[in-house]
């Protein structure tokens, strides 16, 4: 598939390119990004090039997954990245650290799924490492049924299967934030 745009008035997803990397190398030097994430660790410059030109380029090309850069409107600095793995239906994404908590990346799940229902899926999943707050914060925020725990689907770094929430968006479900979570506990403690 071709690379396409998908945007609202506060957001714009494009495909990431090689003008991205340093960019999403710096990004990737956030220890919380570094803690929630797949990401190498050390992040190295090389392994943003790798990303882009590898996963990011082959992704689009074979169709199994679509990655998008996140930028504000009339920026053409990408400030986060969001994609979703067609084998499994999974979402995955993560925002620098000094546009979190503004409800720009919960916009971003939004827009790509309303992409993916149109394009016939019949439902998305998400899943983070236990604890990641707030990413189970912009699942629950985007409308996702909080459906357990238990060993994820990707692979960490390590190559084992980490302890993750998971929680599903249906196509027909309503978008209102769902009771259930365990970060609703964790926050009142």
């Amino acid at each position: 598939m071709q690379p396409f745009v998908l945007e609202s008035p506060r957001l714009r997803l494009e495909v990431p390119r090689t003008a991205d990397t340093v960019a999403i190398y710096d990004c990737c030097q956030d220890e919380q990004l570094q803690t929630f994430t797949t990401v190498p660790v050390p992040y190295t410059f090389q392994d943003a090039q790798f990303f882009v030109s590898q996963i990011v380029e082959r992704g689009w090309l074979t169709g199994r997954e679509y990655t998008w850069g996140l930028r504000l409107p009339g920026s053409t600095l990408l400030v986060g990245m969001i994609s979703i793995r067609l084998q499994h239906r999974d979402i995955g994404f993560w925002i620098s650290a000094e546009l979190r908590g503004l409800g720009l990346m919960t916009e971003a799940v939004r827009l790509v799924a309303d992409w993916a229902f149109d394009e016939g899926l019949d439902d998305i999943v998400w899943e983070g490492y236990v604890g990641n707050l707030a990413s189970a914060g912009v699942a629950r925020r985007s409308g996702f049924t909080y459906t357990g725990q238990g060993p994820g689907l990707q692979p960490d770094r390590d190559h084992g299967h980490p302890d993750c929430w998971k929680a599903r968006l249906g196509r027909d479900d309503d978008r209102s934030v769902k009771p259930g979570w365990p970060a609703e506990s964790m926050r009142a403690a």
